[in-house]
């Protein structure tokens, strides 16, 4: 056989020719089989098809193949890696035309046989071939690079747009495992533009399979004295963009994304109020969560947003008691839990701006917050342990101290 020969593929290509920083490197090799990889002391780590890691730097490098769907969702595939099979044609299986460029490492040659650089520079996301309809999980993977690329004003072809539509319609998406539709997901949250993402799944209507109950908002009217911006998925989205502005963090942009699904459940008649709708929201998060299985962090954080939201802002409006200003800072776990409160006051600073004209006015209710928590954070359970007090009577003093200067800062606040 022939000496095989080992390319640069995917990522790494398209993203050195944007400019971007090349976090990792994937490796073809053409020519190959199993056994001439072992014996250059590669790590054999693939299950379904081979792929190895290199001796030394760990970088992935997988035999040449192509793929034939045999059966249903992500896993109805079949692999087939051997030495004939050319580079082209593992390119040929990729789904983006900007992803299916591979780079010869020796010369530095581009090989693009299906037009990615061109794409590359019209800014256009653009399938490879119609194998593309096979993998329903390559809906989400477009609209991932959609976000990612957003800066760079990337944007779908339509010929893509009509077959990630027809995806969405053929049920096909219901095939997906909740970690594949998670895991996309999350990887969308990551990136600078995370509401592209769910703004692409929501234009070719996978949006409705995946999160009805974000589809939902779409029309649902607001006032517009609060909500010029309009709907309520217009302005969920504002939210997300805000929180990724605020936080690179994947649990404040998922409670962005859910916060007002309340509203979503809101009677028409009650149109375009909606009273209520932070504790209607909660059993909605909650579906959210359990069918996708999300970490503990990031649910904990969506439901507590999603119910208590709202009494961020109502609170330095004199709108809350200081019994429910102490109900809602147990209810969050602030002290033992500071760094939730912490994102949850960026959440409600993304809620304040993401509404159209507000978008660089500082949220007026931080400092308020900030100093209230640092006010009731400096209740000390030991200076009642030292005035004698034991077991449950030092927690009743400390919550009746806490609660005192929590009104004496809501007293200050409106005689001020």
């Amino acid at each position: 056989m022939t000496e095989p020969k080992t390319y640069l593929v995917g990522g790494a290509v398209r993203d050195a020719l944007l400019g971007l920083p090349v976090r990792e490197r994937d490796w073809v090799v053409v020519g190959a089989t199993p056994e001439w990889m072992l014996a250059q002391g590669f790590r054999p780590v693939g299950k379904d098809f081979p792929v190895f890691l290199h001796p030394q730097t760990g970088e992935e490098y997988a035999l040449a193949r192509t793929e034939r769907k045999q059966g249903q969702g992500y896993h109805g595939f079949v692999f087939h890696a051997a030495p004939e099979v050319t580079l082209e044609e593992d390119l040929r299986r990729r789904d983006l035309t900007i992803n299916a460029m591979a780079q010869d490492p020796e010369t530095g040659e581009i090989i693009d046989p299906y037009g990615g650089r061109r794409d590359l520079e019209r800014r256009i996301l653009r399938h490879v071939s119609d194998a593309f309809v096979e993998d329903p999980l390559r809906v989400l993977r477009v609209a991932r690079f959609a976000a990612k690329l957003a800066r760079f004003g990337f944007r779908l072809a339509p010929e893509t747009r009509a077959l990630m539509e027809r995806m969405a319609a053929s049920g096909e998406l219901n095939a997906l495992t909740p970690e594949r539709v998670w895991k996309e997901m999350e990887k969308a949250l990551r990136t600078d533009a995370p509401q592209v993402f769910f703004r692409v799944l929501h234009e070719v209507g996978a949006l409705k399979v995946l999160l009805p109950e974000i589809a939902a908002l779409d029309g649902v009217p607001q006032h517009p004295k609060w909500h010029p911006e309009g709907d309520v998925l217009t302005h969920t989205l504002m939210v997300v963009e805000e929180a990724a502005r605020l936080r690179n963090d994947v649990a404040l942009r998922f409670a962005a994304l859910v916060h007002d699904v309340g509203k979503g459940v809101t009677p028409r008649e009650k149109w375009p109020h909606h009273p209520g709708h932070e504790q209607a929201g909660v059993p909605l998060t909650e579906a959210i969560c359990a069918r996708y299985r999300l970490p503990n962090a990031v649910h904990e954080l969506a439901v507590k947003g999603t119910r208590w939201h709202g009494d961020f802002h109502r609170g330095p409006e004199g709108k809350l008691t200081p019994e429910a200003i102490a109900t809602l800072f147990q209810r969050v776990d602030l002290y033992r839990k500071p760094d939730i409160f912490a994102r949850l006051l960026d959440l409600a600073e993304a809620d304040y701006r993401g509404r159209l004209g507000f978008e660089q006015t500082p949220y007026p209710y931080r400092d308020w917050w900030a100093g209230l928590v640092e006010s009731v954070r400096a209740v000390s359970p030991q200076t009642f342990v030292a005035q004698g007090l034991k077991g449950k009577a030092i927690g009743e003093a400390v919550a009746r101290a806490r609660l005192e200067r929590i009104r004496d800062w809501v007293g200050r606040a409106t005689r001020s």
